[in-house]
């Protein structure tokens, strides 16, 4: 292995005096533009606010002082931008591997109410924490990718050609991808990256780096049920019009049961591989419930699973249902007598790594659409079924950088842990690229609350990746 020339403090002096005095400034003004995914803002191209993103992030960007690097937006007709930033090799590095690093930066609605003085598109820091939508999911990645690569160029450290991908889709599944994948094709040639460093995941803790090493796969589906074709006096029709939510009920227990959670369809189940099996228990033994992280559940509920290491299993290689969004439902304040004339389920049925999503997408909509109760009208569509990813086993030079990573600049060694969530990009590219390594990362640990309420970056874990990124560059064979 390539050891890197400059030793660890060298590197994070630099990284963390690159955070405090450039980067945090510029990432707070990202908070403030309202850079909604497509799925979330139909009117996105006119909006201009994924333009407006684009501009200020590779702005910044081109704003470095590293060597040869070039900035791009690159934009196809109807197709949302992305960033390419292509940096040539360095310091007479003698490595041929070329190291793509990708990130979004794309964000998720508002979501609840914030807590007081925090606002989603409004930056706020609190000691070392950066509150605001976008911070951790996934506006850093830009950040911590060109500051890496920034600190080698600055302390004399050799690393090969990297790529930089920022998409601004992937919170919509990555719909708008592809072509811009074929891009990267075409400048790395057909043999592809030879390491892929993924800065849209997530950490148990806060006090190592992390691997992610699979990630389940996503089903996007709405199921609407209509029962009149406009809404009638409930003293009227009560008890004789059947209520499309009662009978939207009966459909989703077609596929869930609704006192365990468990998914009914055999074809949304898989087997857990023994290996995934051994490393939760692992995991469970070493951190307990911390391997989980804290959920801000009520006093009083039962979470699913016997125990820490079933819950991990649960989370990562189980398929869930959750009803994240309804239609034809009026607030409680606005609710008259009126027996409704339709209700709308928008649902993320979560798949395990090892299934496939289009075949999954087939059954649930035979499940959901056969025979309606009671000949309701039901529709079924799928918005988006997206891949799980199962990383390949680490070549010895990778896990070697990962591990020594890990102890310089977290004083921990480093883990390793399966994730629940879903990124499009990860699959895709193994697909076109299967020799490709991966270091699947990210700063999503406790309290980060990604999609939700109050998200916020743990800033010293966003320094201590970006550096942990530079050495792995440096160690590239």
């Amino acid at each position: 292995m390539q050891v890197p020339p400059t030793k660890p403090g060298v590197l994070t002096s630099y990284v963390d005096r690159l955070w405090e005095e450039e980067i945090l400034e510029v990432l707070s003004s990202y908070v403030a533009i309202k850079c909604l995914s497509p799925d979330f803002d139909q009117d996105w191209e006119r909006n201009d606010e994924i333009g407006r993103a684009a501009r200020l992030l590779s702005d910044w960007a081109r704003s470095r002082p590293i060597p040869g690097c070039t900035v791009e937006i690159v934009e196809r007709d109807g197709l949302t931008p992305v960033i390419i930033v292509d940096v040539p090799a360095f310091q007479g590095a003698k490595t041929e591997l070329v190291t793509l690093l990708y990130g979004h930066f794309d964000k998720q609605p508002p979501l609840g109410s914030w807590r007081e003085g925090l606002d989603p598109f409004l930056a706020v820091r609190e000691g070392d924490r950066l509150y605001g939508r976008g911070t951790a999911d996934d506006g850093y990645a830009i950040f911590a990718a060109i500051g890496a690569i920034e600190a080698l160029a600055k302390t004399g450290a050799p690393h090969g050609r990297c790529l930089i991908l920022i998409e601004s889709s992937e919170e919509s599944g990555s719909i708008h991808l592809g072509p811009y994948l074929d891009e990267i094709g075409a400048r790395t040639g057909p043999s592809g990256p030879g390491l892929v460093v993924c800065l849209d995941s997530g950490c148990a803790t806060y006090d190592r780096l992390w691997n992610t090493t699979s990630l389940r796969g996503l089903l996007a589906a709405t199921v609407r049920v209509d029962v009149l074709t406009e809404g009638v006096h409930s003293g009227l029709a009560g008890g004789v019009v059947p209520s499309s939510f009662r009978i939207l009920r009966q459909l989703l227990s077609r596929i869930e049961d609704e006192t365990t959670g468990d998914v009914l369809l055999p074809e949304l189940n898989a087997e857990t591989p023994s290996r995934y099996l051994e490393a939760a228990e692992a995991l469970a033994g070493e951190l307990d419930e911390a391997a989980l992280g804290a959920f801000p559940v009520v006093a009083s509920l039962e979470m699913s699973g016997a125990d820490t290491a079933d819950r991990l299993i649960r989370r990562a290689w189980m398929p869930s249902v959750a009803l994240i969004g309804m239609d034809g439902m009026p607030s409680v304040a606005d609710g008259g007598n009126v027996l409704r004339p339709f209700t709308a389920a928008k649902l993320a049925v979560r798949l395990p790594p090892n299934v496939d999503p289009d075949k999954a997408a087939e059954a649930l909509v035979a499940s959901l659409s056969a025979d309606p109760p009671e000949g309701a009208k039901v529709t079924v569509e799928v918005t988006s079924a997206s891949p799980g990813f199962d990383s390949p086993p680490q070549a010895a030079w990778l896990a070697r950088a990962v591990e020594e990573a890990s102890e310089a600049f977290f004083g921990q060694p480093a883990g390793a842990m399966s994730e629940g969530g879903t990124i499009p990009f990860l699959a895709e590219l193994l697909g076109r690229f299967p020799e490709a390594q991966f270091l699947v990362t990210g700063v999503l640990g406790p309290a980060s609350n990604a999609h939700g309420p109050n998200e916020m970056l743990d800033i010293t874990t966003a320094r201590r990746v970006t550096a942990a990124v530079a050495y792995v560059l440096a160690a590239t064979p």
